[in-house]
């Protein structure tokens, strides 16, 4: 199969626009149900009523371990939001009001979606950066949160959507989990701040004057997020700035 040039790369795979079809074919030396894990994940999010694309085929193309789904049309929220910055408070709010949809259900079969505890504590357990002293910390501050059932996709930013006139498809659920939305409230408003925390601070106050939540209760997940985040090994990502946030909020036990 010719694939032409991919439309985006990203750490685990490349992405292909073929026959109307996106194709995602994933790099070597991942697990061999990699694929087929992923797209199980997406198919039941999309029996969930959420806007996903529809998962057409799992495959194999060249060797590599390869997804089809459905195309969406359209551009994504987080292009329309930085060419567009004098209309943040309106790309944002689109981007709350989706992600509560998402927060707002129960997930019934837990064996489709990994626990997001489980997640989280085996990516602070793989962490270089973080000494033995450092990693029981996090971990015994994981351990104090009780195990929610909510839906959270686990990488939720402005890219991950895609906006047509009709509706926001939601993409990307490789690291969606089953556990407490507060969580996955922060990682969004650390991936924020990455860039902007102008545009953080507008998002979480979106978001908390919305639901209802406290920045209190989301900011307890702040040493957990960022250490689990440094297992991802993002270029982008200052690792220095996680550091910095899990010595902040654990400095009393490390």
């Amino acid at each position: 199969m010719n694939l032409g040039n991919p439309i985006a790369v990203g750490n685990t795979a490349k992405l292909y626009l073929c026959d109307n079809k996106i194709v995602k074919v994933f790099k070597k030396d991942l697990p061999p149900n990699q694929a087929l894990y992923e797209a199980k994940k997406q198919e039941y999010v999309y029996s969930c009523g959420l806007h996903v694309p529809k998962i057409v085929e799992v495959t194999e193309i060249n060797g590599r371990q390869a997804i089809m789904m459905e195309y969406v049309k359209g551009k994504t929220v987080g292009e329309l939001l930085i060419n567009n910055m004098e209309q943040a408070e309106h790309y944002i709010s689109i981007c709350v009001k989706t992600q509560q949809k998402i927060h707002s259900l129960v997930v019934e079969e837990l064996e489709l979606l990994e626990s997001m505890s489980e997640k989280l504590h085996r990516q602070i357990q793989s962490v270089h950066n973080l000494n033995k002293k450092q990693k029981d910390a996090l971990l015994k501050r994981l351990q104090s949160f009780v195990d929610e059932p909510k839906l959270c996709h686990g990488d939720f930013h402005p890219f991950n959507l895609i906006m047509s006139k009709e509706k926001v498809d939601i993409i990307d659920w490789v690291d969606s989990s089953s556990g407490d939305i507060r969580a996955d409230v922060y990682r969004t408003y650390l991936l924020f701040s990455q860039n902007s925390v102008k545009l953080a601070e507008m998002y979480l106050h979106i978001y908390c004057k919305n639901t209802g939540l406290s920045r209190s209760e989301i900011f307890q997940w702040a040493p957990i997020i960022a250490g689990a985040r440094l297992s991802e090994n993002v270029s982008s990502e200052n690792k220095k700035r996680l550091m910095e946030i899990v010595s902040q909020y654990c400095h009393e036990s490390l």
